[in-house]
């Protein structure tokens, strides 16, 4: 690791619902997270060879004459203004972890590429965050011996040795941890709406898929806004990056689409082989025919998405639940500089999903977790040295260093009323100075920091990811890990998404769509589909 501190600018098995307690209700950009902490002496006590020695109760500062931990953290940003490595709260954690941290910050939309190319590169930070821990150039790198294998050590410190077993199986790569799951809620995925464009246009929260088209319709058709202009569209859509689910991959579940790969007469079929995927396509391309989503969605990029609803162009993300009341806040921050805020109305509404085409819910999961943080051997050369970067992760899991790296300073970023949180109103303050530093908390044993005070609509999104846990659709194939995806699967995953976006956009149609399937076949899809049915057939003995 680096001797200096460099200040530059930066740049599932299938889960059964019951079996997870996941309490992380934040998302890739929320602001939950956490401020203080106990020492990496407290947080380490069984190694040996702690970061820092010594402790202070009152303030969680580390208080050592040991040399500070030089670390460099490459992390997704979801903005386009982050923390940079000398902001006051990166200067806060550093101080009480006693450490040098450096922050490569990579926005989400190009984050998979950036990943591969400096897994390539050979010149890695010392913690790196891994957004789809079963993609081939991560498998192949992690088999052999790039990334240090964490399970073992997991026991020896306090926090990281609470990991939920279900999901470190879930983030396994033949069955070893090479990282630390970033823990999220299984039931997080739904609709997000304006509930007073709704109102404006006379319709209620829609329960059908034909319900949920006549509110995208209005939303462009119907001048929800009461502006008199024609300004408006129904839905926004993006570009995701890793396992975060675009828009589509949690609505084709309404027609019927496995998630990812079904059972088909015992059988395991690759999700885009279906007759239901293809039905959830047709719905996409109509909506684009007809101008209810944004034509750039293929390229838009994440860090922008909510803007549309915020500046009042669109009314309906269909994302992860929890988003809602930061898209809330957002509205009614705009609202207080112009002097015409509602503080006691919400803008906002959630639902998990609405009926299928077989009138029942389905929710696409997630795995429990969202990406991991993954220590490379090149970086982190000893085993001495990874104790100390465990540790350093270990401690920014005690809660007031989750609500820290969260929400940031209390006074400056946030009050306190009682035990909840009010962030500043300052939304240029929060993503400059705390917004994306949660990025690297892994909420292990769970989510420990204060809590944002809880709104109705905050309640009722807890609630309602929790309904979800009800409703959701396994992939059968979560656990199996392929040779053949690993070494064919970013050609074969781009070939369908190029297909799939051709399709939407109208420059193939559907027997092009069929053509792109065989060549997908031909290509290795066949291969795939061969040695997924022989993990699957293994799995059921």
């Amino acid at each position: 690791m680096s001797g200096k501190k460099k200040v530059r600018k930066a740049l599932v098995p299938a889960l059964l619902a019951g079996t997870l307690a996941v309490t992380m209700a934040g998302c890739a950009q929320n602001n939950n997270g956490a401020n203080g902490g106990n020492t990496l002496a407290n947080a380490n006590t069984n190694t040996g060879t702690n970061a820092a020695e010594g402790s202070n109760a009152d303030n969680g500062a580390a208080t050592t004459e040991q040399k500070p931990l030089d670390i460099s953290i490459m992390l997704p940003i979801f903005k386009t203004n982050y923390p940079k490595d000398d902001s006051p709260v990166a200067a806060e954690i550093e101080k009480r972890t006693n450490a040098n941290i450096h922050f490569e910050w990579v926005p989400n939309a190009s984050y998979t590429d950036k990943f591969n190319i400096t897994l390539a590169s050979g010149k890695l930070p010392a913690i790196m965050y891994v957004p789809d821990v079963k993609s081939p150039s991560f498998v192949n790198a992690a088999k052999s011996g790039a990334f240090w294998e964490l399970g073992p050590y997991l026991k020896d410190y306090t926090n990281l040795g609470g990991a939920n077993p279900v999901i470190l199986t879930n983030s396994s790569v033949d069955g070893k941890n090479y990282g630390l799951y970033r823990g999220r809620a299984l039931g997080r995925n739904g609709v997000i709406f304006r509930q007073d464009w709704l109102a404006n246009v006379g319709l209620s929260t829609p329960t059908t898929i034909d319900e949920f088209y006549n509110m995208l319709k209005a939303f462009k058709e119907k001048d929800p806004d009461k502006n008199g202009k024609d300004d408006t569209y129904g839905m926004v859509l993006v570009k995701w990056t890793g396992q975060w689910a675009s828009g589509f991959d949690i609505m084709k579940l309404w027609f019927g689409s496995p998630n990812k790969w079904g059972v088909r007469d015992g059988k395991l079929v690759p999700e885009h082989l279906t007759s239901e995927y293809m039905e959830a396509l047709k719905f996409m391309r109509k909506l684009y025919e007809e101008k209810l989503i944004n034509s750039d969605f293929a390229v838009m990029d994440s860090a922008k998405w909510t803007d549309p609803i915020v500046n009042g162009n669109a009314g309906v993300i269909v994302d992860v639940v929890d988003n809602a009341a930061r898209i809330d806040d957002k509205i009614h921050a705009a609202l207080v500089k112009a002097g015409t805020d509602q503080p006691d109305i919400h803008f906002m509404d959630v639902i998990g999903a609405v009926n299928g085409t077989d009138g029942q819910l389905h929710t696409l999961p997630t795995s429990g977790f969202a990406g991991m943080l993954a220590v490379p051997k090149s970086t982190v050369k000893s085993e001495d040295e990874l104790k100390r970067v465990l540790a350093f992760i270990d401690q920014m899991n005690e809660p007031e260093m989750q609500t820290l790296a969260g929400f940031g300073i209390e006074g400056k970023h946030y009050t306190k009323s009682g035990e909840a949180i009010e962030p500043s109103k300052d939304t240029v303050l929060l993503e400059s100075e705390v917004e994306g530093l949660n990025q690297m908390l892994t909420f292990m044993p769970e989510d420990r920091s204060l809590k944002v005070k809880q709104t109705p609509l905050r309640i009722k999104q807890t609630e309602l990811m929790k309904e979800n846990e009800k409703t959701i659709v396994s992939n059968p194939a979560e656990p199996f890990i392929s040779t053949v995806y690993s070494q064919k699967g970013a050609q074969l995953d781009n070939m369908i998404n190029d297909a799939r976006i051709k399709y939407i956009v109208g420059k193939i149609d559907e027997a092009g769509f069929q053509e792109a399937i065989e060549a997908w076949k031909k290509s290795g899809g066949d291969e795939l589909i061969a040695e997924m049915n022989e993990l699957y057939a293994a799995s059921q003995k």
